[in-house]
């Protein structure tokens, strides 16, 4: 079982604050460091966070929430072997051949150690403010993972959809990994068709063992239809903390690769809880 903390870049006051928490995870035998993503935290809105009973996300929109990529360009740089996970970047709402290019820029940089995650998004709000049309963001994203790894092949990229044309070009520096990894996060709407059609893992919102197994099951179901072995998909889930050891076997039983544990969880102050929740868990 890997282990890793997130998020690694909201709330963060300084450079040195932001690499230093990831230095001493990659210090104590943690495998990564993750991100969230949200452009802007408008003032007020009437989209339902799907995470959180109250509808509301757990940041006030004066939080820092440094850009996932460049927080994560920068740790890269202050580390050597820590994985470098997004959790997960917003892909329909925002132009898929840039996000292409900064993404095999950071694998390139980082010597293979990007796990991109990405979603599709609920926030209405911030889909006006990025100028995207938040209706049709299912069938883009699916469109957008294709048309990303033809840019990411290295080949000339030929893709004529609804929402994109794109012909007759190359985009270098591809990514250090082949294939560079897709983990596709969330657990609404047709999410396990996504995953097996398009993601090289799953980030998982959740940590109840009865409730991954319900989407596993859903998850192969879809890989038989696809003829896709189902072992080739890497398990993230989120997780507190609570339950121990015996948690962490229920959750290794029920197929899962990564633990991935709040910050917030492991208590006031970071360092001390990172270094605890390490002599506990991580071997």
């Amino acid at each position: 079982m890997q282990f890793g903390i997130i998020p690694v870049n909201i709330g963060i006051q300084s450079l040195a604050q932001m690499t230093g928490l990831a230095q001493l995870a990659e210090q104590v035998g943690m495998e990564s460091v993750w991100t969230f993503e949200h452009v802007i935290v408008p003032i007020d809105y009437e989209s339902k966070y799907p995470y959180n009973n109250n509808g509301k996300m757990g940041v006030s929109p004066e939080t820092n929430l440094v850009d996932p990529l460049i927080a994560l360009a920068a740790i890269a740089a202050s580390t050597n072997t820590l994985r470098l996970g997004t959790g997960v970047n917003i892909l329909s709402q925002t132009n898929p051949l840039y996000l292409a290019k900064q993404a095999a820029s950071l694998d390139m940089l980082s010597d293979g150690r990007l796990l991109l995650g990405l979603g599709i998004g609920w926030l209405r709000e911030e889909f006006v403010a990025m100028g995207t049309p938040f209706e049709k963001r299912g069938a883009r994203f699916d469109d957008y993972c294709a048309a990303m790894r033809k840019v990411w092949s290295g080949e000339v990229v030929e893709h004529e959809s609804e929402f994109l044309s794109w012909h007759g070009f190359k985009s270098f520096p591809i990514p250090r990994q082949s294939p560079l990894p897709v983990i596709i996060g969330g657990i609404k709407g047709k999410i396990h068709e996504r995953i097996a059609r398009h993601g090289d893992g799953w980030f998982a919102p959740t940590g109840d063992p009865k409730e991954l197994r319900e989407h596993l099951d859903l998850i192969k179901a879809q890989c038989d239809l696809v003829q896709r072995d189902m072992s080739e998909i890497e398990i993230t889930c989120m997780w507190t903390g609570s339950g121990g050891e015996a948690a962490v076997k229920a959750l290794e039983d029920c197929g899962v690769h990564r633990l991935v544990v709040p910050v917030m969880a492991l208590g006031e102050d970071p360092v001390a809880g990172i270094k605890k929740f390490a002599s506990d868990y991580v071997s």
